[in-house]
């Protein structure tokens, strides 16, 4: 299945606290404040895309990639 990048928002992330509880709330923000809705579904999730090794990384030093799926109000 290919992932249509055109219907998402995505957020880089960089610590120092844990992406769900800063970025997340300000995503949703963000994306009210653009017009268009999350797009959440029985099979239609987030992705966090890790960018840094978290065996080989500080925890300060670790980068995420958030992604949303979202749609045009209806």
């Amino acid at each position: 299945m290919a992932f249509d990048y055109k219907k998402e928002y995505k957020e880089f992330y960089l610590p120092p606290k844990k992406p769900g509880i800063v970025t997340v709330p300000a995503m949703e923000e963000y994306v009210k404040a653009q017009g268009i809705e999350l797009d959440f579904g029985e099979n239609r999730f987030h992705h966090e895309i890790y960018l840094s090794d978290v065996r080989r990384c500080k925890p300060e030093r670790l980068k995420t990639v958030i992604r949303h799926p979202v749609r045009r109000p209806l």
